[in-house]
């Protein structure tokens, strides 16, 4: 039950959905990343997963199911457990008797189904399904938090609370009881799950606060009784490596969990700080998945020109490359796809960075320890004595860093870093003020690429018209008619679509998107260095010269990019505006 590529090739361009120019660019672009057509046509926006799918699922003859609005009888649920379930990407929706419907994003993985009969039993009738039905059926195996946590939250409440009365807390003895061990997994389960960044663990007078960011926006996951601070405080301490008798400073820790994938192999990293308040220790922990692997420019959010410029950058074998963005704006990421995409047999990678937030594969990764003296600049000179090829500098925080960069980049070195600027014309001025002379910046610099994070929106949403209001007040931000342009010749609206015509999408609460939203994705601006461009440089340009001159030379600002893919239906209008104007 295989699809014969040409058949698949044929089909597409005759859907109509696609044209055959994008149909060959893709199955090309397939054959050289080593993946499958479709993967590379969704990444960049060619065609929806929905739609794919269902092409996929005609040519083989497999029905389509949609399964995002379906509430399914728990008892048919868990036929498949969820470990295989996620592991496989299989759930069981419907049941006739002896006949188990299962629903597939790969109707063709004959290991699973066969695990699935053996274990129920039944003939298995596979159905082919999209990720995002998926991923809301996989909530349903979920309790809910309060639930999950039961009597263990009431009993060791009230347990705590009499220690506390007879002052005979013993933190590390309190830490190893079983019932606060099981809430601290429980909490960091259920945040794996809800793909949240961050936990907020925030004691006050009365209670003890548990929020998530998820999607870059903290949400409230519940209230617990104040008296299980201490003990949920010396429980990540513990697993933390951190001291448990120190309450008065603030300190940094780190430890590992699985990510519920076995077959993965990877886990999440878990990043701690602790810091005093009146009410006791607040804990944020950040999530960092250890695996990069998955990670390409267009599924993060590049697309078109930008990342045609990108990949002309890192083709050199010497210069710079710049992200920039404030903290949480997936700078890391977008380093670290383009590591993946450097990281061959024949150069050897070496990077400098605090914290690794990645682990990858081939690639020679040190952790800053400012302590005992190895800092970005004492690093970044013992790895030119390490005969590197390519060289990723985790941050550019000071004048000798950047000195460092920038001779590293003119001595034959690839060299990739991250800057906290707000625009990518303002990392000309910034390494300026950090004392890198201009003719140095137009020699070694060959893309700046500033990102922020948008939310997308979920599956299901509204759609929406803009009024002439509307329009006019997105003219004060971008050049909608180079955008409209641009939209036609990437075949993303109908040649006779007009600003009017183009219908937006909206977000609409629904069970699995609360607030309409679900995922991430990159907005970008990736301004390369032209000789126009270098010539300002050099004449000593402001930031909003540098940047005239960059649109002038095709570079999409940071809403522009946005307001494109809000037309494409990845994200709304609002959150554009919200995020680019933080």
């Amino acid at each position: 039950m295989r699809i014969d590529p040409q058949q698949l090739k044929k089909f597409l361009a005759d859907s109509g959905l696609l044209s055959r120019v994008d149909v060959d660019a893709a199955f090309v672009e397939a054959e050289k990343r080593g993946v499958q057509p479709g993967e590379v046509l969704i990444g960049a926006g060619k065609i929806s997963e929905d739609d794919f799918r269902r092409l996929e699922a005609y040519l083989l003859g497999v029905p389509f199911v949609d399964l995002k609005k379906e509430k399914i009888d728990f008892a048919v649920l868990s036929l498949i457990p969820e470990p295989i379930a996620r592991r496989h990407n299989v759930v069981a929706f419907r049941r006739h008797g002896e006949d188990l419907e299962v629903a597939m994003l790969d109707p063709q993985d004959l290991e699973a189904i066969e695990f699935i009969r053996k274990r129920s039993g039944m003939t298995i009738l596979p159905r082919l399904t999209d990720r995002e039905s998926i991923k809301t059926t996989l909530l349903q195996y979920q309790k809910s938090l309060k639930a999950e946590f039961g009597d263990i939250i009431s009993q060791e409440s009230a347990a705590l609370a009499e220690a506390s009365e007879t002052g005979e807390v013993d933190l590390k003895k309190l830490a190893e009881d079983l019932p606060i061990i099981r809430i601290v997994d429980t909490l960091l389960n259920h945040a794996i799950i809800q793909q949240a960044s961050d936990i907020h663990i925030e004691p006050y007078e009365k209670e003890l606060v548990i929020r998530y960011r998820i999607d870059g926006i903290l949400h409230d996951a519940m209230s617990l009784p104040r008296t299980l601070a201490p003990g949920i405080a010396a429980r990540i301490k513990v697993l933390a490596a951190l001291r448990l008798d120190e309450k008065r400073l603030p300190q940094d820790g780190r430890f590992k969990v699985s990510n519920g994938d076995p077959k993965s192999g990877a886990g999440v990293s878990v990043r701690v700080s602790t810091l005093p308040t009146y009410f006791g220790e607040k804990l944020v922990l950040r999530l960092l998945p250890e695996s990069s692997e998955g990670f390409t420019l267009e599924g993060l959010g590049f697309h078109g020109d930008s990342v045609d410029r990108m990949h002309k950058a890192i083709q050199q074998t010497t210069g710079l490359i710049l992200v920039t963005g404030p903290t949480g704006s997936g700078k890391s990421t977008t380093l670290y796809t383009l590591i993946d995409l450097l990281n061959t047999a024949s150069v050897n990678i070496s990077t400098i960075e605090d914290p690794i937030e990645y682990q990858m594969p081939r690639v020679n990764q040190t952790q800053v320890k400012p302590e005992i003296g190895l800092t970005f600049a004492a690093g970044l000179r013992t790895l030119m004595r390490q005969d590197p090829n390519i060289i990723m500098v985790g941050e550019i925080r000071d004048g000798e860093t950047a000195n460092l960069a920038i001779n590293a980049a003119l001595t034959g070195h690839l060299v990739l870093s991250t800057l906290h600027t707000n625009s990518a014309a303002g990392a000309i001025p910034r390494l300026v003020d950090m004392k890198v002379e201009p003719f140095l910046l137009v020699s070694t610099i060959n893309v700046v690429i500033a990102q922020r994070l948008v939310r997308r929106i979920a599956a299901i949403h509204d759609d929406h018209l803009l009024s002439q209001p509307e329009i006019d007040q997105l003219r004060k931000y971008a050049d909608l008619d180079k955008l409209l342009a641009l939209l036609k010749k990437d075949h993303a609206v109908k040649d006779s679509d007009t600003w009017s015509t183009i219908k937006f999408v909206q977000p609409k609460q629904s069970r699995e998107a609360p607030d309409g939203y679900s995922g991430r994705s990159v907005i970008s601006e990736v301004m390369t260095m032209t000789r126009t461009i270098k010539e300002q440089v050099m004449r000593g340009a402001t930031m909003q010269e540098i940047d005239d001159q960059a649109r002038k030379d095709g570079m999409l600002s940071l809403v522009e990019d946005g307001i494109y893919q809000a037309a494409r239906g990845i994200t709304s209008i609002e959150e554009v505006l919200r995020v680019a104007n933080e």
